[in-house]
């Protein structure tokens, strides 16, 4: 998501990463139903999930703060090496 905001919306990288970690949300919750509900036995742990949910609160506010502080080229870059990883990881282990 963040690299079709960058080249066909325009958007700033800053930017690009706060709208898709706005966008889980949405698709968190409308996930939760289907894999709690329409399953033939809850596939959801609502015990782990809680400590992801803190973690990922914890990580958000930490990474955000973080972000403020590193230039716009080296968050780009950043985040174009984790994804070049991630991809490279995909091809080789899928």
């Amino acid at each position: 998501m963040i690299p079709l905001q960058l080249w066909w919306a325009g958007v700033s990288q800053r930017h690009a990463n706060a709208n898709s970690l706005i966008a889980i949300i949405p698709i968190s919750i409308a996930a939760l139903p289907v894999y709690y509900f329409l399953q033939s036995r809850p596939e959801v742990d609502f015990h782990f999930a809680l400590f992801l949910i803190i973690g990922s609160v914890v990580g958000a506010y930490i990474g955000a703060r973080i972000l403020n502080r590193i230039p716009e080229r080296e968050v780009t870059l950043i985040v174009a090496a984790v994804l070049l990883i991630v991809g490279l990881k995909e091809v080789i282990a899928p």
